[in-house]
Order: structure tokens, then sequence, then C-alpha cells
């Protein structure tokens, strides 16, 4: 289990590893929808579902993680990873995606051209020109027919594999006349897999190897060649539909932007055509205006010459009091008509500002939000470090109180093992007294012995005795015998009374040591069963507080690493909504700079435009008003002569 666990842990970090190797690739990655793919696929990834809780599945999950920061690093996305991943638990990978480990990593454009070949046929069969290759290329044909092509191909294989093998003599003879570029690039194609398990194919090229032909060879090799062309045609269909999709893709982004250029140049269309409507009305009312002037001054002209019979004093007073009111008129509608375009200026810029300032709000708004929002994710860190913490600090709790059971135990086995040293004490006393005793007990059978032969022997003394003392003692026989009898009878009793309290002592002696000894093997057997409840109840609890502490570490993990996932999942969404955020308002920055450099060039125009017809209309009125001041001065000169010839004359 634990071989299991620490396996576990280790397809767990190297797949965090991939993931944090993953995060600036996908970030900086240029294409926005592949950048969403990229997230919904990580998101597949981490999630526990798909994996589940086996060690095939976590090899699995990181062989994904490593193809997809490869092509991450690479710069290109492929299958499986160019559409959404499937609902369940993720599939196989087929032991063909372990070519993309062995490719260098250099970025390769998605547009590839129709002649060229994919980098790992190119890397396989880098032993041949360009002119091998080329004689490699189907007709178009294949593009539509390849399906069936294949199947072509596939049943001649079987075929061939499955055909009678030719004559020994015959193989050996075409083996040798088999070039050496032949058999090279028999073995380079047999080293490639086309789908055939390892065991299937050396099984049948060993068999090959003994039993075909080289015509069977070469019609094999030439077999596999066009299965590899079928394949590399397959491939570059769909690299060909694949950059047909890109482009398309391109194509549609291209023409929403042109679609919006076009809406955006509209309204500026519209704006500039309502602009030069504005302006067309202003110079039809400035130019009723000077057809008013002009008829007035025609008018007044008309006057003036009505009125230069008068005195020339007096009319050119009053005209220049004319010329001079039409002046300080035309000032003043110039003047006027300054103030107006000023107040449209001002207008304008007031506008401009106001809908700056509120632009600008809105971005404090939205920098507020962001940054409420960031605080907030510091805030969540900082807590789940503390929860870390508090996890950490729990599992030492943990480990000290294993520990201290670990002491535990260790002083129970060490009473155990003093039980155990004092039960052998008990058993060898109980050996030695019984030594003792069986020593008693041969001693009591000598001393008794002793005494049986000691009074044989008195016996016999007094019978030598009584049969040399006989005629001495033949009155005292009787009392003699009388006596010996007493004294056997006596002997006897005694030998008998010592002989039963003998045995009743040993009988005794027996009893207490057998209930000693049942005494002392109940304790051994109440001790033993004592220490073995406690060791197995120690045991128990040793055993639930691991499951528990494992249980609590393994939740604490798992949560750990979903906080981990989501707040990278959270961080990761909230970057790249804040650089989207950045990019669209530096877009409108520049956008409304640009809208305010154009009307400001426009207004420049217009200024310049005006202040120029004005100038104009007003140089034509002061040479028109100059050409009648002179033409008026003449005729009344000539007027003046005339009537100073008259009055000369009379």
């Amino acid at each position: 289990m634990s071989k299991h666990e620490d396996s576990w842990g280790r397809l767990d970090t190297e797949f965090d590893y991939y993931l944090l190797d993953m995060k600036p690739f996908v970030l900086k990655h240029p294409n926005r929808t592949e950048r969403q793919q990229c997230a919904t696929w990580i998101k597949k990834l981490c999630d526990p579902a798909t994996c589940g809780s086996g060690l095939i599945g976590r090899k699995n999950r990181n062989m994904y993680a490593r193809l997809l920061l490869h092509m991450l690093k690479r710069g290109v996305l492929e299958l499986p990873f160019t559409c959404k991943p499937e609902p369940g638990s993720l599939k196989t990978l087929p032991t063909y995606m372990s070519i993309y480990f062995d490719e260098p990593l250099t970025g390769r454009s998605v547009g590839h051209s129709g002649a060229g070949l994919p980098d790992w046929v190119t890397g396989e069969l880098g032993g041949f020109t360009d002119d091998s290759l080329e004689s490699f290329k189907f007709p178009p044909l294949i593009y539509n027919t390849s399906p069936p092509l294949i199947s072509i191909f596939l049943s001649a294989i079987y075929a061939l594999f499955h055909s009678p093998p030719l004559p020994p003599q015959v193989d050996a003879g075409l083996k040798a006349g088999m070039s050496p570029d032949d058999s090279d690039l028999e073995a380079r194609l047999n080293s490639w897999n086309l789908g055939v398990s390892p065991e299937a194919c050396l099984e049948h090229f060993g068999y090959m190897q003994l039993s075909t032909c080289c015509s069977s060879a070469t019609v094999r090799v030439n077999l596999n060649i066009k299965v590899l062309e079928a394949k590399h045609q397959e491939e570059k269909l769909r690299l060909q539909q694949r950059h047909d999709a890109d482009v398309e893709k391109i194509l549609d982004r291209k023409n929403g932007e042109i679609e919006e250029m076009k809406s955006m140049y509209r309204a500026k269309q519209k704006d500039s055509e309502e602009m030069i409507r504005r302006l067309e009305k202003k110079v039809q009312s400035v130019l009723r205006e000077s057809q008013v002037i002009c008829e007035s001054k025609e008018k007044q002209i008309a006057e003036l010459k009505k009125m230069s019979d008068q005195s020339t004093d007096s009319l050119k007073n009053e005209w220049e009091k004319k010329l001079h009111a039409a002046v300080t008129e035309m000032e003043q509608e110039k003047f006027e008509l300054q103030k107006k375009h000023t107040e449209n200026i001002q207008e304008l810029l007031e506008d401009t500002n106001v809908r700056l300032a509120k632009m600008e709000a809105e971005y404090d708004a939205r920098s507020q939000a962001t940054e409420q929002t960031v605080r907030e994710l510091e805030m969540r860190v900082k807590h789940l470090s503390v929860e870390v913490e508090k996890g950490n600090a729990l599992r030492q709790k943990v480990t000290q109180e294993k520990a201290q059971l670990e002491i535990h135990i260790a002083s129970i086995v060490a009473e155990l093992q003093e039980a155990n040293r004092r039960n052998t004490i008990l058993q060898k006393e109980k050996d030695q007294q019984r030594e003792q005793h069986e020593q008693t007990v041969q001693k009591l059978q000598a001393k008794h012995e002793a005494d049986m032969s000691h009074l044989h022997q008195e016996h016999a003394l007094s019978a030598a005795k009584a049969s040399e003392v006989m005629e001495d003692f033949e009155k005292t026989v009787a009392q003699f015998k009388q006596q010996l009898l007493d004294i056997e009878h006596r002997r006897h009793q005694e030998v008998r009374d010592q002989g039963i309290k003998f045995q009743q002592e040993k009988d005794e002696l027996q009893i207490n040591c057998e209930k000693k000894v049942q005494e002392r093997t109940r304790l051994q057997q109440q001790h033993s069963a004592e220490k073995d409840s406690l060791v197995q109840e120690r045991q128990r609890e040793v055993s639930s507080l691991e499951r528990q502490a494992r249980a609590a570490l393994q939740q604490h993990q798992q949560h750990t690493q979903e906080w981990r996932k989501r707040d990278a999942q959270r961080i990761s969404d909230l970057e790249a909504e804040v650089t989207s955020l950045s990019e669209k308002l530096q877009g409108a920055h520049a956008h409304h700079k640009q809208q305010l450099a154009e009307l400001a060039l426009l207004r420049e125009e217009e200024k310049q435009k005006m202040f120029l017809d004005k100038e104009a209309s007003l140089d034509r009125l002061r040479s028109d008003m100059e050409c009648i001041r002179s033409d008026l001065e003449t005729r009344h000169q000539q007027e003046k002569d005339a009537a100073q010839e008259k009055v000369g004359e009379r």
C-alpha cells in the first residue's frame, strides 16, 4: 500500500510540475481559441474523475499533460487538443503519440505546403534524398480515395503474410542479390510502427527471413512504402484541412474586423456628411448675408449716385460714415462668427472631457474592482496558508501521538519481556524445588535403608549373642524373644509410620507443587492473554489513528490541491480578464485620441477655411469699395472741373 501511495504522490507531483511549466506557454499563446481549448483540457485533466483512483489513470493523465506541454512548447496544437474533451474518463493515448516527444522543440507554422512531409517522416527518411522523396508522391486522387486504398494495402499485406513460403534455395539466392540500400530501406521500414504488435512483427520477420524470397520482401517493402505514402497523404490532407480551417477562421476574423472598420467608416462618413451639410448651411447663410450686404451696398451706391449732386463734403462724410458702419458691422459679424465657432469648439471639448471623465471613472471602478478581487484572492491565499499550517500542526500532533503510542508500545513490550523473564525465573525456581524435593526423597529413602540395615545388623548381633549365651540365658530367651518381637513390632510400626508420614509429606509436596504449577500456568496464561489483548488494543488504536491521520492528510491534500487548482484557474482567468480589459482600454484610449485628433484637424481646417473665406470676402469688399470710392472721386473731380470750367466761361 505504501508503494502505491508513493507512486501516486510521485505522479501527482510530476503532474503539478507539468501544470506549472504549462502556465506561461498558455498565457503567451497568440490564438485565443486555442488558449480556451488549453484551459478546457487543463480543467479536464485536473478533474479527479478523469483519472480515477488507480495508477494507470494517473499515468495516462500525466501522458496527456506531457503531450500538451510539448505541443505548447512547439507552438502548435494538434489532436486530441484541437477539439473539446469528451465527458467521462480519459481514453488511453495510442502508442504512436510517443513520436511527439522525440521531435525537437522548434515551432512550425500551421499552414504546411501541399508537398511537404511531416517531421517524423522526414526524420525516419533522413538517409534519402529529396528526389527519392519526390518519387513517393501520389496523384491528387489520393485525397479522395485514401481509405479504400489503405484497405486494399492492408488486404494485400494480409495475403502476403499468409502466402506459402518459397524454397530456401530461391530465398538464399534472391537475398544474395539484394543491395545494401534495399536491406537498409527494409530495416528502416520494418522499424516503423504500422499498427502491428512488436511480437507479431518479430515472429513474422523471423519467419520471412527463413522462408520467404527476395521478391516477396520487395513487394512487402513496396506495400509498406505505399502504406506510409497513404499515411503521409492522410496526414497531409488532415494538415491541409486544419490549415483551411485556420485560414477560414482568420478570414472570418478579418471579415469581422473589416465589417467593424466599415461600420466605423460609415459612422465617420455620416458625421463628416453631417458636418459638411452644416458647413454648407453656414456658407449659404454667409452667402445670403453677403448678398444682402451687396444689395444694401448697391442701394447705398445708388443713393450715393443720387446724392452725388449734393455737396462734396457732406457726401464724403456720409459715405465715410456708412463705410465705417459697414466695416464695423462686418467686424461685428466676424467677431460673432468667431465667438460662435469658439463656443462650438468649447462645447465639443466639454463633451469630450465629460466622456473622458466618464471613461476614466469606469476604468477606475474596474481597476478598483480588480484590486478588490486581487485583495480578496490574497486574503484567500493567506487563509489557505493558515489552513495549511493548521494541517501541518495537526499532522505534527498526530506524529507526536504516534511517537507516544510507539513509546507506550515499547514500554508494554518491555513489561512483557520482564514478565517473560520472571516467568523463566519462576520456572527455574520450580525446577530447583523439584530437584530439591527429589533429593530429600532420595535422602529419606537412604536413611530408611540405613535404619533397616542397622536393625538387621542389631538383630543378627542379638541372635549371635542369643546363640552364644543360649545356655546361659535359656530362661531369659522368652523374655528376649518377647522383647525382640516387641522391638521388631515397634521398629516395623515406626517404619510404617515413617513411610506413611513420608508418603503423606510426598503427596502434600506434590499437591503443593502441582497447585503452584497450575497457579503459575494460570497466571502466565492470564498475563499472556492480558498482554495479547493490550497489544491488540494498542495495535487497533494505532491502526485507527494511522487510518484517521492518513485520511485526514489525504483529505487535506485533496482540499489543498483543489484550492490550488481553483485559485490558479481563478488567477489565470483574472489575469486574462485584466489583460483583455487593459487591451480594450488602450484601444479605446487610442481610438478616442485618434477621434480627438481627427476632430481637431477638422476643426482647424474648418476654422482656416472660414478664416480664409472671410478674409477673401473682406478683401473683395475692400477692393470693391476702393474701386467705387476711386470711381466716385474721379467722377466728382470731373464734375467739379466741369463746374469750374462753366463758372470760368461765365
